[in-house]
């Protein structure tokens, strides 16, 4: 496990590249942390990392957001208003989790039962005076 420990945004940067650099042939990343702590920020920086030229915005209504990068798709998913995990399903989580494409999951514990084995778990714990911890496993 790597843990990462920030005292601002613009450190983000530094963050994203440990992430990139950790993955390996995982293609699904967990999103552990509870509200406000820059989930969708952090997905913000990747997705720019990987070329990718939308605006990143969370995905809270929509289920999944999409966004185009340079070598690929990359898969944005927030299950904090999953009510029941039939939602899920009809979502087609399946084609997306096991497509080869990048997916970033905020709220994975919405569907622990639904997550790939291999997939890589990122937490964020937000420390005093607003510093980040990020633990990459």
């Amino acid at each position: 496990m790597k843990k990462i420990e920030i005292d601002s945004l613009s450190e983000l940067e530094r963050v994203a590249e440990e992430i990139l650099s950790a993955l390996g042939e995982r293609r699904v990343v967990l999103l552990r942390g509870g509200m406000g702590a820059g989930k969708t920020t952090l997905v913000s920086r990747i997705a720019a990392k990987l070329g990718a030229e939308d605006t990143v915005t969370s995905p809270t209504f929509a289920l999944v957001n999409q966004y185009e990068g340079r070598e690929g798709t990359i898969y944005h998913f927030d299950f904090y208003r999953i009510n029941r995990v039939e939602e899920v399903f009809d979502l087609g989580y399946e084609e997306y989790f096991y497509s080869g494409e990048l997916c970033f999951v905020e709220w994975p514990e919405m569907v622990e039962g639904l997550l790939p084995d291999d997939a890589m778990q990122v937490r964020i714990t937000v420390g005093d005076d607003q510093k980040r911890i990020f633990e990459i496993e």
